[in-house]
């Protein structure tokens, strides 16, 4: 099957893209994603279906496929509610004149004149929300169209019918037909602008995805050019100038050169962080200092920031189970709404002797006023907001539901070792034989780990330790094979990495090796107080010892949680003594050191039990737990494998925008609540005023389209609310 990802646009609330959901679906889509916040919509193409016809189907909607697909061009008239609003306001204007007290223009009240001046409006007026009602109505799905289209032609039918009958001056209500059209068109560009707010963080980004590269070629005489090129016409190996000041085109890595880049673009944090050769850099960040050269390393939809996009975009699209009352109520709302103002005719008709005249107006005010798509759009702005917010803060969220469910947690675990540690480690300390490591360096002593292992040299044991570790993705082994790099390393015959324990190998003439914690060494020696221990055929030879730093803003951040009524863990494979250390100089309320995999899912499932938990870590061994967690938390440097099993993602190489993650978790939730307070409120409350005549169609069209406006105004003050 084809993948089809399109842009469409005049979606302005879930009830929209349901409607272009239930149409994909009825025509033999597959996988079909709407997410009318941005207008996204993907789906697969079976075989023998046509794209235009698709497309087409969607533009008789009511909506508009902005694609390179020719069927883009509607034969409606005008491009978008602004436009249509503003002919219709033409014409709708005089229609007005005589509504306002005091103001008698004879000619105005001549039933043709009115008639005349609403046909344009009504022409206009149908061809979009009635083709639209109707194309609903037929695919089973009703949208908000149905109603006013049938508030429109109630008043338009009724007035024509006096004017042809020769009573006009009894069933004269043209004006409310025209006024109905012109301020919904008002409305719904309001609305569509309102949208468009709610994604302004995300535009910036995209943005960010186009500039001009200087890309290096050469000649045969091995002369190197520099010419400029678009970032978009850049492909993977293709060699790139970055001078200071520009923008990082794509991902790419250094080949030479060193430079300040600023990757607040991905990070939220504007200092710059320094790069040399062999770096990777992110496309859309800014070199602020240095000369460099690299080659590109992903373009397109490959790229960090496209990546970044579009998990932004899943999680707009998803629904958080807040979500799922307004979209039973929403899904039912346009037949009960048309209902209630059948009743409302009926009832005011034969049970009052204000005439039916006014009993239509009763029921066309209740047409107009409802609004399906405040419900419609109470959870998915405030998400669209939310999740934007994160995303110009350097916080991915993969979905909506994590962000939902973090108003609710309760207690937060963290790793140790690269996660409130910096994960860089040095040697601090080793031990062979009569030789150990004295202020970083090798000196004869008289401690013998073992005395029968004395022909072990250190450059030997530092072969051993490296051909071992270099195997490993943990930061400990990392740092040794970083530091102890040895271009004579042992070819092994079988090597495997045990979680929780260390490496195990084998090399070719059978002889066993092993690098690992304590728990491998229990056996052989009882001094439990150093990182890693070296082990040949079951002998000890010696051991290891490594330190990294506190991260600078682990103490704040443990603070911060703790101030907030959150209990913070601290969960490691660590030795139980290292653990304590660094709990007690932050402050951690429990410590739970020497604790493998299983164990670490074990106690992540008995906390979820307790109350909402969430997990921080960054290494392979953190893996299971981040996936059990109520929300799982990696960092940008974690392992690919901590990555996948976190819901969330924290860009910013560290836990500084954990509490605003938090409370961005929490004030969305409450910012969803109030949208969906007001949605409900506001059609429980106008919806009968409008029945029982207190309300107008003119007044009630207009208070229709502003209603969505206090939504999205409500929503759009999380980019700025105060949340930590």
């Amino acid at each position: 099957m084809e993948k089809v990802n399109w842009k469409v646009e005049g979606m302005t609330c879930t009830n929209c893209a349901l409607t272009v959901n239930k149409y994909l679906q009825s025509q033999g889509m597959q996988n079909v994603k709407v997410n009318f916040i941005g207008g996204d919509v993907s789906f697969e193409l079976p075989e023998n279906s046509s794209p235009k016809a698709i497309a087409k189907g969607i533009n008789g909607l009511g909506y508009t496929v902005k694609n390179d697909d020719p069927t883009k061009k509607s034969k409606r008239l005008f491009s978008n509610h602004l436009q249509r609003f503003w002919f219709c306001f033409v014409f709708t204007g005089p229609l007005m004149l005589h509504m306002i007290p005091g103001v008698h223009i004879h000619f105005l009240m001549n039933p043709y004149v009115q008639l005349g001046l609403t046909i344009p409006v009504f022409i206009v007026g149908m061809d979009f929300f009635g083709r639209s009602a109707i194309r609903s109505l037929l695919k089973g799905i009703p949208n908000m169209n149905v109603l006013i289209a049938l508030g429109a032609v109630a008043a338009f039918g009724y007035s024509l019918y006096g004017t042809l009958i020769g009573r006009a001056e009894e069933f004269l209500f043209y004006e409310t037909a025209a006024t109905i059209i012109t301020l919904v068109f008002l409305g719904n560009w309001m609305e569509d602008r309102s949208v468009e707010t709610t994604q302004a963080a995300l535009k910036k980004l995209a943005v960010k995805q186009k500039s001009m590269a200087n890309m290096i070629a050469y000649d045969d005489q091995h002369q190197e050019h520099v010419f400029p090129v678009e970032s978009t016409s850049l492909k993977v190996g293709d060699l790139l100038l970055i001078k200071s000041g520009e923008q990082v085109p794509m991902d790419c890595k250094i080949l030479w050169g060193e430079a300040q880049i600023n990757e607040a673009i991905i990070s939220g944090e504007s200092v710059p962080v320094f790069k040399k050769m062999n770096d990777h850099l992110i496309g859309g960040s800014i070199l602020e200092s240095g000369t460099i050269k690299a080659y590109v390393t992903a373009v397109g939809e490959d790229t960090v920031l496209s990546n970044i996009l579009r998990l932004v975009r899943d999680a707009q699209s998803e629904k958080p189970p807040v979500q799922q009352l307004a979209d039973k109520i929403s899904a039912i709302f346009v037949p009960t709404v048309v209902s209630i103002a059948v009743i409302t005719v009926l009832i005011n008709y034969f049970a009052t002797d204000i005439g039916f005249g006014a009993s239509l107006l009763r029921g066309i005010a209740v047409l107009v006023i409802s609004c399906p798509c405040a419900m419609g759009l109470a959870t998915p702005a405030a998400i669209a907001v939310g999740l934007g917010r994160a995303a110009r803060n350097g916080i991915l969220f993969k979905n909506a539901k994590s962000l939902e469910i973090f108003k609710s947690i309760k207690q937060v675990v963290f790793d140790k070792t690269g996660t409130l540690t910096t994960g860089h480690f040095d040697i601090v300390g080793a031990s062979v034989g009569q030789w150990s490591i004295v202020n970083g360096q090798w000196e004869k002593t008289s401690n013998e780990v073992n005395a029968s292992n004395n022909i072990i040299t250190p450059e030997e044991f530092k072969r051993i330790a490296y051909s071992l570790e270099k195997y490993s993705n943990h930061p400990i082994a990392s740092a040794i094979s970083k530091n102890w790099k040895s271009k004579e390393d042992i070819r092994w015959a079988k090597i495997e990495e045990v979680k929780g324990l260390g490496m195990q190998a084998t090399d070719k003439d059978g002889n066993t090796y092993v690098a690992g914690s304590f728990k491998a060494a229990a056996a052989l020696t009882n001094d439990h107080s150093h990182n890693v221990y070296i082990i040949r055929n079951n002998e000890l030879l010696g051991w290891i010892d490594v330190a990294d730093e506190i991260r600078a803003e682990a103490k704040e951040v443990i603070n911060s949680l703790k101030k907030r009524g959150i209990k913070t863990i601290l969960l490691s494979g660590d030795k139980k003594e290292k653990c304590e250390q660094v709990g007690k100089i932050l402050g951690i309320d429990l410590i739970i050191g020497e604790q493998t995999p299983e164990h670490k899912l074990e106690k992540i499932a008995q906390f979820n039990q307790e109350v909402p938990t969430a997990m921080v870590g960054d290494g392979i061994n953190d893996a299971p737990a981040l996936a059990k967690a109520t929300v799982g938390i990696s960092l940008s440097d974690s392992t690919q494998v901590a990555m996948q099993s976190a819901q969330v993602v924290l860009m910013n190489h560290g836990l500084k925008n954990l509490p605003l993650a938090l409370g961005l978790g929490k004030h969305t939730y409450i910012t969803i609540k109030e949208n969906l307070f007001w949605a409900f409120a506001y059609n429980i409350v106008a919806i009968p005023v409008a029945a029982l005549g207190y309300l107008n169609p003119t007044f009630g069209a207009l208070v229709m389209g502003l209603s969505d406006v206090v939504l999205a105004v409500n929503s759009v003050r999380l980019n700025f609310k105060k949340v930590v």
